[in-house]
């Protein structure tokens, strides 16, 4: 029996006190501008960060991660900077920093070896984009848990600016009403499924955020066009907070359901989202441009 094994069968419950801790990291777009103080101090503090290289140029921008010529060719930098997140670590400024490229072939071999690295006293930070609970990487940390029956790690996860919130804002103010995300992924769920949540949306009124747009927007639209009128309002927005760091580059563009598909061109790739109004969703105007926006009271400012 490990030491480790050891130290928790004598505690009866609970963590050993030699464990470090899986940090779930979610850094909204990837801009310093857009991520949380709290995410940006646990991902300089970590002894290991797992994230793909999108992130990782992300994450250099302001130097939340080190450069990429002080990470040698074994992934591993010398830190001068960062306080360490477990307020009981008193290690002095100065460690050497992990930097693990993830993959979307590699995440049951990198939950394993986070849950590893963590038994062995390291702090882990795995980056997903957005939030790491919408459409991110929480919910395989906590299957993978299950299935290595590594119900001794403990794992925190720190939020951050999902897709929905973050267009959103880009637009004006669409989702101050009842909203709901789909995701149009097929991956995991079947069409019918995706169907049936879409129509059931639409039909309850709720303004409605589609994730993954690079796959069956078109079929997606025409099922909302079923239960929806065709002069909702819809913004397109592409790779939401990431300016021209992207892969397409940051825009929206606001049209109507009945003339969505038309505008086949501003469907970029994974970093669009589609934001569908419903029938109080209205638009506002200054001399700059036009805002979305659905009103929480109805149309009606007495409500309020």
């Amino acid at each position: 029996m490990s030491g480790a094994e050891s130290t928790a069968d004598e505690a009866g419950s609970g963590t050993p006190d030699e464990y470090g801790t899986l940090y779930v990291v979610g850094i909204g777009p990837g801009l310093p501008d857009h991520m949380t103080a709290k995410a940006k101090a646990v991902i300089e503090s970590a002894d290991c960060v797992i994230a793909s290289d999108l992130y990782q140029a992300f994450l250099r921008d302001d130097g939340t991660l080190p450069p990429e010529e002080a990470v040698d060719d074994d992934g591993i930098a010398t830190r001068e900077d960062g306080t360490a997140a477990r307020a009981e670590d008193d290690r002095e400024d100065g460690f050497e920093q992990q930097i693990v490229r993830s993959t979307m072939g590699r995440q049951i071999e990198l939950a394993k070896e986070a849950f590893d690295r963590v038994r062995d006293g390291e702090d882990v930070a795995h980056v997903s984009g957005g939030d790491p609970s919408v459409y991110g990487k929480s919910d395989l940390i906590f299957l993978m848990a299950e299935e290595e029956d590594a119900n001794d790690i403990p794992v925190e996860i720190v939020p951050g600016l999902t897709a929905a919130l973050g267009g959103a804002a880009n637009v004006g103010a669409p989702l101050c009403n009842d909203f709901c995300t789909i995701s149009l992924s097929d991956k995991w769920r079947g069409w019918d499924e995706i169907e049936e949540k879409l129509r059931a949306a639409a039909i309850s009124g709720f303004v409605i955020v589609l994730y993954n747009c690079w796959r069956n927007y078109e079929k997606a639209v025409d099922i909302v066009r079923e239960e929806r009128t065709d002069d909702a309002y819809v913004a397109i927005v592409n790779d939401a907070g990431r300016e021209d760091a992207g892969r397409n580059g940051e825009d929206h563009f606001i049209t109507s359901l009945g003339e969505a598909t038309a505008h086949d061109d501003k469907v970029s790739g994974m970093g669009t989202s589609l934001i569908i109004g419903n029938h109080e969703t209205k638009t506002w105007e200054n001399d700059d441009r036009t805002y979305l926006v659905t009103p929480r009271g109805g149309r009606d400012v007495d409500n309020f």
